[in-house]
């Protein structure tokens, strides 16, 4: 679909959306709308007991004096409330009610609104992004299309007073869009297609934006003494693998990068420790950490960043196998710990804590954001609102909660202690890796701070709630997965750790 940015003028065909602030008070191109049709604009507000709220629509079909087939009028609620996020919001929704119809082509004109968060030519920026998102599909393995999956829409049309900047604030953005539809296109596809080594193909592709890609096989994590990541694999056919993504973007060369470690389960079946059939539904999904971190380099090398950033995922399979993790196994990991494995479906700490302790001591980072679908606990704790973040860094957390409001991707801070950490001792080796039926998000967390090298500024977040989305969808995610991460993580960046 066709982006494009225009000054405004006299829309000709197609669909027009306009908007009303709460009163309501017509932006100029509602108003203009209003007296070209005399009057029927306002009549059609009136009889929809339109107000000009967050969320109020009238569609006006064909509308007399006016050349467009439809007029859409969006409320914006109270202009000092509007912001990036909002008008992403309006956009997505306009496109959503005309994308499966006739149009060829959309106007989104919200032009002159006044005493907004977001004004001119960012304004428009975002609410091309926003049409953006709402055209993602997953549509690889249909051989007929749905009935309501037939897009005529073309082409839209952002109407702005600075064509040129508006067009420059939006490849940012559209770079972001585009790591977090890789993202999305990763989590969505099936495991039988995904295997760790096919993700690793994919992940070489990103050479070409100028990304330097290192892949680590079984051998050589062998001799690197990653025993907790191979253990996870060890039951599947399907070799597992560390895949490295460097992106050296940063005026001062030799700057240290900032590292993004990703959790990336291609499947887990729970390995001996089976989850039930139900439970083993949408956990080709258990790579979300992984692929929100190869989105995120991929936006931030798409966007030329000027930051040195890092991407270490570790690829693996969790299956039953003759060869698999047996619970009462211990396993020694990269940093000589050794870990008594009581659950194998407490599987992806022992990813994280090889590909942390990796991370750290090769790359030396500013700070180090693990991401990953850990525990269903962190559901029981905050749902899907939130992401739960926990940290050992005060800065740290508060640079990534403050990018995570911007982005649209929120965390809560939860706690760490002590008191959890001895939930993890073991009676055989330095740590188990389960810690009883309470506080599960809590003790993961504290299970990972012990693969942190002494005072590299960390933090955890656990997507689990976040990833994917199995009910109702969102304005701006049309499919089941969400690709949370690349925004928050991407925003972090920008707004802390660039030249």
């Amino acid at each position: 679909m066709q982006f494009t940015f225009a000054a405004a003028a006299a829309v000709e065909s197609g669909a027009l959306m306009v908007g009303a602030t709460e009163g309501p008070e017509l932006l100029p191109a509602a108003a203009k709308a209003d007296r070209t049709s005399r009057g029927a604009v306002d009549r059609a507000l009136k009889a929809s007991r339109f107000a000009g709220k967050a969320g109020q629509t009238v569609e006006i079909l064909a509308p007399a004096g006016l050349k467009v087939s439809r007029l859409i009028v969006v409320g914006l609620g109270k202009a000092h409330d509007f912001d990036a996020s909002a008008a992403e919001s309006v956009a997505a929704g306009a496109l959503g009610r005309v994308k499966n119809g006739a149009e060829t082509e959309l106007t989104l004109n919200l032009d002159g609104l006044k005493g907004a968060k977001v004004g001119g030519a960012d304004l428009a920026a975002h609410l091309a992004v926003g049409a953006k998102f709402k055209t993602y599909t997953f549509d690889t393995y249909r051989t007929k299309k749905l009935d309501d999956q037939g897009v005529a829409l073309k082409k839209v049309t952002i109407a702005t007073g600075d064509a040129a900047a508006a067009r420059r604030a939006f490849a940012r953005l559209e770079a972001v869009a585009d790591g977090v539809f890789m993202a999305r296109d990763l989590v969505n596809e099936p495991p039988n297609v995904l295997s760790p080594v096919e993700f690793t193909r994919r992940a070489k592709g990103l050479a070409k934006l100028g990304l330097k890609v290192t892949v680590l096989g079984e051998a050589q994590m062998k001799r690197l003494g990653m025993g907790a990541l191979l253990g996870v694999g060890q039951g599947s056919e399907r070799e597992s693998q560390l895949v490295v993504l460097e992106w050296h973007g940063s005026r001062r060369k030799t700057a240290a990068p900032v590292a993004f470690v990703g959790k990336g389960v291609c499947f887990d079946s729970g390995g001996l420790s089976l989850k039930s059939g139900a439970g083993m539904m949408g956990m080709k999904g258990d790579m979300g950490g992984a692929a929100a971190v190869i989105g995120t380099l991929r936006a931030l090398a798409e966007r030329k960043a000027k930051v040195n950033a890092v991407g270490v995922i570790g690829l693996v399979e969790n299956m039953p196998d003759g060869k698999a993790q047996r619970p009462d196994d211990v396993v020694v990991s990269m940093s000589g710990q050794t870990i008594e494995v009581l659950n194998t479906d407490a599987e992806g700490r022992l990813v994280l804590a090889d590909a942390l302790w990796y991370a750290q001591t090769k790359f030396k980072p500013r700070c180090v954001i693990d991401l990953a679908t850990l525990t269903g606990a962190i559901m029981v704790a905050l749902g899907s609102e939130h992401a739960g973040m926990f940290s050992n860094d005060d800065a740290l957390s508060e640079q990534i909660a403050g990018a995570g409001k911007v982005a649209g991707e929120p965390v809560w801070r939860m706690p760490l202690g002590k008191g959890y950490d001895k939930l993890l001792k073991s009676k055989i080796a330095d740590m188990k890796n389960v810690a009883g039926p309470h506080a599960g998000s809590i003790t993961a967390a504290q299970f990972l701070q012990r693969f942190v090298v002494e005072k590299t500024p960390w933090a955890h977040l656990d997507i689990a709630g976040v990833a994917w989305q199995d009910g109702e969808q969102k304005p701006l995610i049309p499919s089941w997965s969400t690709g949370w991460g690349v925004r928050i993580l991407d925003r972090f960046v920008a707004d802390n750790y660039e030249d």
